[in-house]
């Protein structure tokens, strides 16, 4: 998303303009048609969340790319753009999905991806140790997250549950009545014990402010943990939750909500990261 503000994206402008009197159930041909005619620069950061590779470096046991058997985990990213975050964790040694609705992202993603895998950027890590890693492979999806009707490719299929997850800018680009569908896709494609990583953004923003993007202090919280609608009415303290709240009713359970040192200029400074750990059925 563009600004004056280099620290603040426009709340205003073209997004809005696009969604504003747009079908819920339409949203999904608004973001393709803004792919299509080039428009990607509203919200594109140019590169691999910085916070995501630093937990990913930082938490290398809760965030190890093998199994004890030594197998590759699987990571996912939905609404992956150009896919930054995806190279980014395969370069890291995760076997690496991204999904996207518009075919023209898939095929910037797919050109993006075989030029970073040969030379990656240095923006993929915070530190040189890290550069000698094994990477993992790369596959990008098209298709609806909310439908299991996706093109799907190698081992990937509508039964696949993944081992990580991420989310940045998804879930404050949809409309907020299609925030349950979003916690209940993240359970859904996820393996009982499964981590679902969060970079919140935008949580400067008053929730009641039309989008995209959408205001989401106290969202994650009240969808993954409390499994409410993501309509905040009350008053959010500063670690996301609800005051006075005490339900633990959703399918997941927060393990780590931590101010990333290093973030998108975007959000620098109001956004949080958390971890997410899927529960047992």
């Amino acid at each position: 998303m563009s600004s004056s503000n280099p620290s603040r994206p426009s709340m205003g402008g073209r997004l809005l303009s696009t969604f504003l009197n747009r079908p819920i159930n339409d949203h999904g041909s608004g973001w393709s048609s803004l792919w299509d005619s080039g428009e990607s620069d509203l919200w594109d950061r140019g590169k691999a969340s910085p916070a995501l590779v630093d937990i990913v470096e930082q938490e290398t046991q809760l965030l190890n790319p093998f199994t004890v058997e030594g197998h590759r985990k699987k990571a996912f990213v939905p609404g992956c753009g150009r896919g930054y975050d995806v190279v980014m964790l395969a370069l890291h040694g995760f076997d690496a999905y991204g999904l996207e609705i518009s075919g023209t992202a898939v095929k910037e993603a797919e050109s993006y991806a075989s030029k970073e895998l040969k030379k990656p950027s240095e923006y993929h890590f915070g530190s040189k140790s890290n550069q000698a890693r094994s990477p993992g492979s790369v596959t990008f999806l098209k298709g609806d997250f909310f439908s299991s009707n996706w093109n799907f490719k190698g081992d990937v299929d509508q039964y696949t549950k993944f081992d990580v997850a991420y989310d940045y800018t998804f879930l404050c680009a949809l409309h907020p009545e299609q925030r349950k569908n979003w916690a209940a896709s993240m359970a859904r494609v996820l393996k009982p014990g499964g981590l679902l990583l969060c970079l919140e953004f935008p949580l400067y923003k008053d929730p009641k402010l039309p989008g995209p993007p959408w205001g989401l202090k106290g969202v994650h919280w009240n969808l993954l943990s409390e499994g409410g609608d993501g309509i905040i009415t009350n008053d959010v303290g500063d670690d996301g939750k609800e005051a006075h709240s005490i339900r633990s009713d959703g399918n997941f359970c927060r393990v780590l909500y931590v101010r990333p040192e290093r973030s998108y200029n975007a959000g620098k400074g109001t956004d949080m990261l958390s971890i997410y750990e899927r529960k047992t059925d």
